[in-house]
């Protein structure tokens, strides 16, 4: 394919409550298995995009980890490759990046040395499959500046997005970002297309003028200047930018059609193999419509849940409409409903969570991994 991609994954996020307290967004666990940020990287991959930078900054520890190593999205490669840029001090710059468009600005190097015509940018915190060859083929079509992937969401969640109105021939003609009230549900999904050199051109006008936000200060502030056109996407789509929105995209993943999409079907999401045995099942468990991870020990009751790797569940315990993430121990007798359980903890023994109004976030601060 003829562009580079750039994946968006460093910024913070209040909205996700204690979940990102020690983790980027980008880095949330998702469908049992995955990262959110597998999504982007295995679309890319799978749109034979060849040469893709991840820009991380908040709580990026974690994400560098799982992308220590580029050969499970098949970035292995002599020409092109995965790479991952922090914010750097230089001689010139001492900034964290300060919104998306100056996390660009400050590698502009990355984009000057490319030889491709074209940029992929999308965001690192959202679950789809896409292939960008088709959004490049609408861009090259429309003679587009910019071209802006949009879906449809359910009216009561347009106002967590930047929302669209296009006219007949696709081009947008209104763009606001986040708006208090909104009369349309199309909504953009944080994935453009645009010509290199065009976005380094843009890039330096933000640097001149203090500008540092890709959306308001390039998309919304240009749509009147530059041929700005949106792609209409009706395939699955979903942004776990919230706790309720990550707990619902989660729970997706146990409707068959949803599952068939992402597992089953081609192309395929790819994530890092940890090397761990099977679930296992001892007498007494019993587990309706959930999905269990590898290395998993299930000695109770699970129902409509999902419990992530290295999940050790006691005896007479019950999961019910729950996620249960990495590594946690659940002692004998326990009871969990509608709750997200942060990764390493432990549950002690005789436990009751419930999230009586909305989702509840179990956190138990203990000495099981001490250093």
């Amino acid at each position: 394919m003829r562009a580079i991609g750039i994946i968006l994954a460093g910024g913070n996020n209040n909205k996700m409550k204690e979940l990102s307290n020690k983790r980027a967004i980008a880095a949330m666990p998702v469908a049992g298995s995955f990262r959110s940020i597998d999504f982007a990287l295995s679309n890319m991959s799978n749109s034979r995009i060849q040469k893709v930078a991840v820009l991380t900054q908040y709580n990026a520890r974690s994400l560098n980890e799982h992308l220590s190593s580029s050969k499970w999205w098949d970035f292995g490669r002599k020409q092109g490759g995965l790479y991952t840029f922090p914010p750097t001090i230089t001689a010139d710059n001492n900034f964290w990046y300060r919104g998306t468009a100056d996390a660009m600005a400050q590698n502009l190097n990355f984009l000057k040395n490319s030889h491709e015509p074209y940029v992929v940018i999308a965001s690192g915190d959202c679950v789809y499959k896409m292939d960008f060859n088709k959004v490049l083929e609408f861009h090259i079509a429309k003679r587009a500046d910019v071209t802006v992937v949009c879906t449809d969401v359910p009216a009561d969640e347009a106002t967590r997005f930047g929302c669209i109105k296009m006219n007949e021939d696709c081009r947008i003609q209104e763009f606001e970002e986040k708006p208090m009230v909104t009369h349309t549900n199309t909504v953009s999904t944080g994935i453009y297309v645009i010509r290199r050199r065009q976005l380094i051109e843009l890039l330096e006008k933000c640097q001149e003028e203090d500008r540092y936000d890709f959306v308001k200060d390039i998309l919304i502030r240009y749509k009147e200047l530059k041929r700005i056109y949106g792609y209409k996407i009706n395939t699955y789509w979903s942004n776990i930018s919230t706790v309720d929105a990550y707990y619902r995209t989660n729970m997706d993943f146990l409707k068959p059609e949803v599952r068939d999409y992402f597992f089953n079907q081609y192309p395929s999401i790819q994530s890092k193999i940890d090397d761990l045995p099977p679930a296992k099942y001892n007498p007494g468990s019993q587990v309706k419509n959930s999905l269990i991870s590898s290395g998993c020990i299930i000695n109770g009751q699970v129902e409509n849940s999902i419990l992530f790797k290295k999940v050790f569940v006691g005896n007479n315990c019950v999961i019910k409409n729950s996620i249960i993430l990495n590594d946690v121990y659940l002692g004998d007798n326990t009871h969990i409903e509608n709750c997200i359980v942060e990764s390493r903890d432990t549950i002690r023994a005789n436990s009751y969570y419930c999230g009586e109004e909305g989702i509840k976030i179990v956190i138990e601060k203990n000495e099981r991994y001490v250093l």
